[in-house]
């Protein structure tokens, strides 16, 4: 009897034990306040859970934590463990700023935690979420939902397949296909950090943004979408119908049209097939006006039958777009350089226009073409055809320089020069023509000797004990891409005019050095050679012949033949120093016969 009363009493202490346990685990960290069942509801009926009280509440059933009120059709409460799990229009309401929607929840007491399920939704005084299941902590003020969500404000709907929600700083993180449509445009990334307070987007890695005027490319960086203003870091791109921007780092205002960017900035013209880079570049849409510094230079397709290409380099370069008549104005301050294939230029400043084709040289211009010829003048303007130079006007202290197949330079002055150019295409050099080329001189002459005596095509014979292969189809690969000539056709020279140049026979020997003065001179060029000279207003002319030649007769006043200073490639696209700009060469110190030179190292003197 004893012993049965003292099991009974055991039994009661572990049952005792089992009750305390929940509470003590409670206590652990601070005492957790127990949810309060708050009057109101239809029904409670008591479930019989071994060592738990548990219970099931029936209609209008609502909670209360710490501010927090819960409600639902149907609740099952476990008051040991402090758990609630929640049925049939749930609802959570914090403060009065969140309110939660939803099937379904699970609310853990002790930790504050509410999982909800089904159809839920959840709004504050900024935004809206919707999605299938929200996991809300709010201890740290943290909603998670792991499955696709949408968040709505005033003026921006945001999707994703991932978020959280910091419902204290009003923070969004987005996860994997993000979203973001708003009328500024329409973002997409993997990464996006939103807050709906300041309607700033910050995202990591592969965005875009599209709207109205274009696409926006970049990897990282922040996007206000109030505003419209965007800044982005690494490399990022801004593509409309008319330009593509690209930089290092990017500032773009949608609504002003602003552009800035920085570090090898590339700016491509799409309508112009034209491409301008730098270290800088600002550019005003709405105006149409870019400004490009830091190694700036401009390049432009000059010919698409021979892919040459123009290029231009300035301290600054500016570019004004006319979009009413679709044309472009681009000036080149401080040091201006361009380079084409067959067109070298040099000057302090130029100013070319689309509307008129035509290239404006200030401040010592000086132009060169073709390894032949050098032309300068106070004011240098040359109108283009084609993206190729067509006529070249002069004014003041117009110079004019030729070189000849024997090296002379024949020389051309006057105050005011107009020379015109001519080009052509030379056509790639084909497999099939350089192999004719190359044919043995021996074969070429047997071919013509047979031919004479037979009548039969050169092409047809063969010499002796060669064989006759079957004939193929000449291949038209090309083994040298063609390319442009540009020569002078002729000069015509008003005001003080003055020529110095070497007549030749036709065995291209010197006959002597023409020197002629007048007032107007019209002179032909043929084959880069002078051709037919005619002179007005009284000339004064005199042959000297080459044994009377002096230094003094070769130079015209003002003769300097700078091909020295002839931009390369390489200097237009700051690969390499202008020749101005190249560090002088040390001259050797002179060391004066009266000082005896140091003894070498190692010897000392007055030692044998």
């Amino acid at each position: 009897m004893i012993l049965m009363r003292t099991r009974y009493l055991f039994f009661i202490l572990i049952a005792l034990f089992a009750l305390a346990v929940p509470q003590a685990q409670a206590q652990v960290g601070g005492a957790a306040e127990k949810v309060e069942l708050l009057p109101g509801a239809d029904s409670l009926v008591g479930v019989n859970v071994p060592g738990q009280v548990v219970r099931k509440i029936y209609n209008n059933v609502k909670f209360r934590q710490k501010g927090v009120l819960l409600y639902c059709d149907l609740a099952i409460q476990n008051v040991t463990t402090n758990l609630i799990e929640a049925y049939g229009n749930v609802r959570l309401i914090q403060g009065d700023t969140i309110n939660v929607r939803g099937d379904t929840m699970f609310y853990y007491g002790n930790t504050r935690q509410a999982n909800l399920r089904g159809r839920v939704v959840m709004r504050d005084r900024k935004m809206t979420l919707t999605t299938a299941v929200l996991d809300y902590d709010m201890l740290s003020g943290i909603a998670h939902y792991p499955t696709p969500g949408r968040i709505v404000d005033k003026e921006t709907v945001l999707t994703s397949l991932e978020g959280y929600y910091d419902t204290r700083t009003k923070q969004f993180t987005f996860q994997r296909n993000v979203k973001l449509v708003n009328t500024k445009g329409t973002l997409t990334a993997d990464l996006l950090l939103y807050n709906s307070r300041t309607r700033i987007a910050t995202f990591q890695g592969p965005t875009r943004i599209t709207n109205k005027d274009g696409v926006l490319t970049a990897v990282a960086g922040q996007y206000n979408t109030s505003t419209g203003i965007s800044n982005f870091q690494q490399r990022a791109t801004v593509d409309t119908p008319t330009y593509r921007l690209t930089g290092d780092s990017l500032y773009y205002d949608n609504v002003a049209k602003l552009g800035i960017a920085n570090g090898n900035v590339i700016m491509v013209a799409k309508d112009k097939k034209a491409i301008i880079t730098g270290d800088h570049v600002r550019y005003n849409g709405k105006a149409g006006v870019s400004r490009v510094t830091g190694h700036s230079v401009a390049r432009s397709l000059a010919s698409e039958a021979t892919n040459d290409t123009l290029y231009l380099r300035a301290d600054t370069l500016f570019s004004y777009d006319d979009t009413l008549n679709n044309t472009r104005r681009l000036v080149a301050q401080k040091n201006a350089m361009i380079f084409k294939s067959d067109l070298q230029s040099k000057c302090d400043s130029l100013i070319y226009d689309s509307a008129d084709s035509t290239i404006y040289f200030y401040k010592k211009p000086i132009v060169w073409s073709q390894n032949k010829y050098q032309m300068e003048a106070d004011t240098i303007r040359a109108l283009m055809k084609n993206n190729r130079i067509n006529t070249l006007f002069m004014k003041t202290k117009s110079f004019v320089v030729s070189v000849d197949t024997l090296k002379n330079f024949n020389q051309i002055k006057g105050r005011v020069i107009t020379a015109y150019f001519k080009t052509r295409i030379i056509p790639a050099v084909t497999d099939t023509a350089q192999s004719a080329q190359r044919q043995p001189a021996s074969v070429s002459k047997f071919a013509k000797t047979v031919a004479n005596r037979t009548g039969e095509p050169a092409s047809a014979t063969k010499p002796p004990g060669q064989r006759v292969l079957a004939k193929t189809t000449p291949t038209t690969s090309a083994t040298a891409p063609a390319r442009e000539q540009t020569s002078i056709d002729r000069v015509i020279v008003e005001g003080n005019g003055q020529t110095l140049y070497y007549a030749v026979d036709e065995k291209n020997q010197m006959i002597g050095l023409n020197h002629v003065e007048c007032s107007r001179m019209n002179i032909e060029f043929a084959n880069n050679k002078l051709g037919q000279i005619r002179f007005y207003g009284q000339p004064d002319a005199k042959l000297i012949p080459p044994k009377e030649i002096t230094d003094d007769d070769k130079e015209l006043a003002g003769f300097r033949w700078r091909e020295a200073e002839k931009p390369t490639k390489a200097q237009v696209l700051w690969q390499e120093l202008p020749v101005a700009e190249q560090p002088a060469a040390k001259k050797p110190l002179k060391t004066s016969s009266s000082v005896k030179p140091l003894p070498k190292k190692g010897v000392q003197r007055g030692i044998k």
